[in-house]
């Protein structure tokens, strides 16, 4: 019998219809495989979810699982960063239960609750987990507070996708998405429909011109219609970056301006690794950065930055550095 507490946070807004009855079975489940003192904390917003976490830890937990999709689990992510503990005292595992689950493909967690339960209870047992860069994303003028992140974020194209996913009809529109398309529904239709507002607003909108500066160096200067950062491998959704996540660097992938005319057919290969065989063809550029690395539209009108499926409202630019590592329950 394994007598160390799990904190397991769910929330209510992330995952289809049949994720939703995931939840329910978590606990009983953990304890058939001897993991007798398994909290499970069911919140309704990404908020809640965050404020619990740092609480959790407070009172002692040092073993956190977030039970939904991308936007759950940085929310258990920041609230970890809240609570001032050592973020290398923390396991935090990703059970699958949302609209963009990337982090938790590629370390191995099954989509089938009882397959998933059986991995996190044997990995916390032989302590199986992987270090992973936490990243801060900070605006550069007036904005939103500053957010970690541990996976992907971007602005442009990428910058909006959590406006459909997040914000829009929440668990019904997400759940339903879910149910009919699997996993990828929501995050596809998010993309598909943040890429049909750019096409319809391209026939009269103005290219905005952006600065990338890598490691305190201006690396590139031009339009571009999606920047899409990366902390490293995130599986075949997004093939970009074969390195692991504490590589220590993190990575831009940047499709410029090609006119709208060819954006759909930018965003079709940039789902696939069929961008990175012909990257100049779909205007695709990419930087590592190991330090810091800053986006700076040459407007200072506000636009939203995509962190792990959140969104962050920026001005004059957004900041990116690595300031810190979390182990994450991993299958190998």
């Amino acid at each position: 019998m394994d007598t160390r507490r799990i904190d397991v946070i769910a929330t209510t807004v992330s995952g289809s219809i049949q994720d939703w009855g995931k939840v329910r079975r978590i606990t009983p489940l953990f304890r058939q495989h001897g993991m007798e003192d398994v909290r499970l904390h069911v919140t309704d917003s990404h908020r809640e979810a965050r404020e619990k976490a740092s609480a959790v830890l407070g009172e002692g937990g040092r073993i956190l699982i977030s039970a939904g999709g991308s936007g759950t689990f940085n929310s258990v992510l920041e609230g970890c960063c809240d609570s001032g503990l050592p973020l290398g005292e923390v396991l935090l595992g990703f059970l699958r239960k949302g609209s963009a689950d990337l982090i938790g493909k590629v370390l191995g967690m099954p989509d089938e609750i009882e397959s998933a339960v059986r991995v996190f209870a044997d990995s916390i047992r032989d302590n199986r987990t992987v270090p992973c860069d936490v990243i801060l994303a900070t605006s550069v003028g007036a904005g939103d507070p500053a957010r970690h992140l541990v996976g992907y974020g971007g602005a442009e194209v990428f910058g909006r996708i959590p406006y459909y996913t997040e914000n829009r009809f929440m668990k019904y529109y997400k759940g339903i998405l879910g149910q009919m398309f699997g996993d990828l529904g929501p995050f596809t239709a998010g993309m598909t429909l943040a890429v049909l507002e750019r096409v319809l607003k391209g026939a009269w909108s103005g290219k905005r011109t952006w600065r990338i500066s890598v490691d305190g160096a201006l690396a590139s200067e031009n339009a571009y219609q999606a920047l899409i950062l990366v902390n490293g491998y995130l599986g075949p959704e997004l093939p970009y970056s074969s390195e692991p996540l504490g590589s220590g660097s993190f990575y831009l992938f940047a499709l410029r301006d090609l006119g709208f005319r060819k954006l759909f057919g930018q965003a079709r290969h940039a789902r696939g690794a069929s961008i990175m065989k012909d990257p100049e063809r779909w205007g695709m550029e990419s930087y590592a950065a190991a330090e810091c690395l800053a986006l700076e539209p040459d407007s200072g009108d506000p636009f939203p930055v995509n962190v792990d499926g959140a969104t962050m409202r920026c001005r004059r630019g957004v900041a990116f550095q690595i300031v810190d590592r979390i182990r994450l329950i991993s299958r190998d």
